[in-house]
């Protein structure tokens, strides 16, 4: 893909980077990322993707924004209460970024339509609030063998990870949480969230995003990065491939 006078302009500063260059912009502005959640991580994370230049960008969320989420959801404005956040994300990305296509998608992904939703992506960045829909999407993005960034937040932590299981020596995100029952649900509205947590974990799941697909550095994948900020600590720990997980299981067992 070549890239007009105007897009090196806008992207010299990633064209200047040696571990990008213009070969990885092209690839950048040729790619498709499913973004799952348009609230706390996904806000920072689909802004500082459009201003990347991914291609295309599909936003997954069935809520309408509220007034309690222009608290950490910066995507959003005061004008947007009621608007749905996927339909609003993608009036906020066209001002950003006109290169960009936004494909907004009202619906909550679930196991009937997973696969058909995320099939034509280049990686997968989970940054939703529900337990049962992270399952579900990290089993699709394991059965289509789509990288998986996934990211979570509590009142004052957050985490990060990268997950290709159906590699030999990757865990899968199963091999981390382990069955449903073991992770109760709990959500902002009842612990509370500080804002600029959220922004800050989401833009480092944009980070991630980004060397998915233009690889560069030591990604998070076999790691999890675990942030504190109350006492801000940052640590990253290993996370070994579970031999009891069914999910890498079968994927290593498929022809």
């Amino acid at each position: 893909m070549m890239l007009t006078d105007e897009q090196l302009e806008r992207y010299a500063r990633h064209i200047v980077l040696k571990e990008i260059g213009g070969a990885g912009q092209a690839r950048l502005r040729s790619a498709d990322v499913a973004v799952i959640g348009a609230g706390g991580i996904g806000s920072p994370a689909i802004l500082y993707l459009a201003a990347a230049g991914i291609g295309t960008i599909r936003v997954i969320d069935d809520d309408a924004v509220a007034l309690s989420n222009l608290q950490r959801q910066i995507l959003f404005g005061t004008a947007d209460v009621g608007a749905p956040k996927a339909e609003a994300a993608m009036a906020a990305v066209a001002r950003i970024n006109p290169d960009v296509k936004l494909v907004p998608i009202n619906a909550r992904i679930d196991a009937g339509n997973a696969d058909l939703i995320l099939r034509e992506a280049d990686v997968v960045l989970d940054g939703c609030d529900n337990f049962d829909t992270r399952l579900t999407v990290a089993d699709a993005a394991q059965r289509l063998r789509i990288p998986l960034v996934s990211a979570a937040v509590g009142p004052f932590e957050g985490q990060l990870s990268t997950y290709r299981g159906w590699e030999a020596d990757k865990p899968c995100y199963r091999c981390l949480v382990g069955a449903p029952q073991d992770a109760p649900e709990r959500n902002c509205a009842e612990t509370g969230v500080i804002g600029a947590l959220t922004g800050a974990i989401g833009s480092l799941a944009a980070l991630e995003v980004i060397r998915a697909l233009v690889p560069f550095g030591t990604d998070m994948a076999g790691r999890l990065l675990i942030a504190d900020l109350l006492s801000m600590r940052f640590r990253t720990i290993d996370v070994a491939k579970d031999p009891g997980c069914a999910v890498c299981a079968i994927e290593l067992c498929a022809p």
